[in-house]
């Protein structure tokens, strides 16, 4: 079972607490929050210049190959808390509570969170660094308040985590009490930041609709379909299924794919975008790929199948308010494909799914253009964004970069 706990751990006055939008109430982090999690252990990176975003990510991607066992092998690894406070970072054995790692906040320079792995980065370094010091290695530097410390080759320690679908959770845990610590900073050294005023976030999400093809083709009685399929005994269905992406409103299976001569094809009920919602009575919803896959093997030796599914087409499509560049369209991409997701933001809100391709942006296809475009592209993009995706599974199976392995 997931779980956090509050833990009291300083004093404070919550008359004088920072207002800043995240997961928690600003008082909880002055605090302190834990999180369970698996620690898979730490690599370190050398930085010869402040990275932008882009190279940040590319470091935790290579502590996570460095660190993360390959499929199939076992992966050793350690039951730990971890303790996220507006002063510090720390990482307690869960069964001994000893300290295994303890980070003050202020040298923390990334939090990545990929899939369900967590990768915390912070600085070796042989000088103490400031909180704005901090914030501008970070990528939030304060005006033109630059330290005039050396800046030489930095050590970065990349410790790697595995969690429950809480990883994206606990890094926006960190992220806001970051916040928290520099509108804190900022206050107590009398310095007024202008930025400061616009950070409501809150009233940005608000103003985002809930949208989504989904929404529409799942309220619509019409798209919802009750279909047997006769099949010859032995007989394979002869279609390729791919999961929906999180961010679906309903968490199931897409026909991605179908063989011109199996029994789905050949009964012409079956359409690719088709999201499966069961078979045979035996709900699809939420079930894993490969338990999902499994249940249309086993159809194998059975001449009459009933499948119950919600008629959508194979391109999803995405829109998104963002009224400035100053609001995180929150969300990630490599190489066009969607790769993480800020839980309860406005992608998410907007339709945006992990694991899609984007096809087009504002009109404007984007399958031939290359990562740094699409990423300037969506950095640069305000108003209504209108996005078309779809699984990337789907996706490379339509344009013949993957055979297909029908069931």
């Amino acid at each position: 079972m997931i779980r956090y706990t509050l833990v009291p751990v300083i004093e404070y006055d919550y008359e004088e607490t920072v207002d800043v939008r995240g997961p928690h109430d600003p008082s909880v982090l002055e605090h302190g929050i834990i999180y369970p999690a698996a620690y898979l252990g730490s690599t370190q990176l050398i930085c010869n210049k402040p990275p932008s975003k882009k190279v940040r990510m590319q470091q935790a991607q290579e502590a996570v190959s460095r660190i993360k066992a390959p499929e199939g092998e076992t992966q050793p690894n350690t039951e730990v808390d971890i303790f996220i406070s507006t002063e510090r970072v720390k990482v307690l054995n869960a069964e001994s509570e000893e300290c295994i790692m303890d980070h003050s906040l202020k040298t923390i320079s990334y939090i990545a969170d990929i899939g369900n792995v967590l990768v915390i980065m912070a600085r070796r370094r042989s000088y103490a660094t400031t909180l704005d010091e901090a914030m501008e290695e970070s990528g939030i530097a304060m005006g033109d308040q630059v330290s005039a410390l050396p800046r030489g080759p930095k050590k970065i320690i990349c410790h790697v985590f595995e969690t429950e679908d809480q990883a994206q959770l606990i890094a926006q845990s960190i992220g806001q009490a970051f916040s928290i610590a520099y509108l804190n900073f900022l206050r107590e050294n009398g310095i007024d930041d202008p930025s400061v005023a616009e950070m409501d976030y809150g009233e940005v999400l608000n103003s985002q609709e809930i949208y989504g093809d989904d929404l529409m083709l799942f309220s619509n009685k019409e798209c919802e379909k009750e279909i047997l399929i006769e099949k010859e005994r032995g007989e394979i269905m002869g279609i390729v299924i791919v999961e929906s992406g999180w961010g679906s409103l309903v968490p199931t299976v897409v026909i991605a794919n179908m063989s011109p001569f199996g029994a789905a094809a050949r009964s012409g009920k079956l359409n690719i975008g088709d999201q499966v919602m069961s078979i045979n009575g035996t709900s699809c919803v939420g079930l894993p790929l490969t338990t999902a896959q499994q249940t249309i093997k086993s159809l194998k030796n059975q001449c009459l199948v009933k499948f119950n599914v919600v008629s959508c087409p194979p391109v999803t499509q995405v829109i998104i308010k963002r009224p400035d560049v100053k609001y995180q369209l929150g969300f990630s991409v490599q190489n066009g494909t969607i790769c993480s997701l800020m839980r309860g933001g406005i992608a998410e809100r907007g339709g945006v799914r992990v694991g899609h391709r984007i096809i087009e942006i504002n009109g404007m296809s984007v399958v031939a253009t290359a990562h740094e475009k699409i990423v300037d592209i969506l950095a640069t993009a305000v108003g209504e964004i209108h996005m078309k995706t779809m699984p990337l599974s789907m996706y490379r199976l339509l344009t013949g970069q993957e055979q297909p392995l029908y069931l």
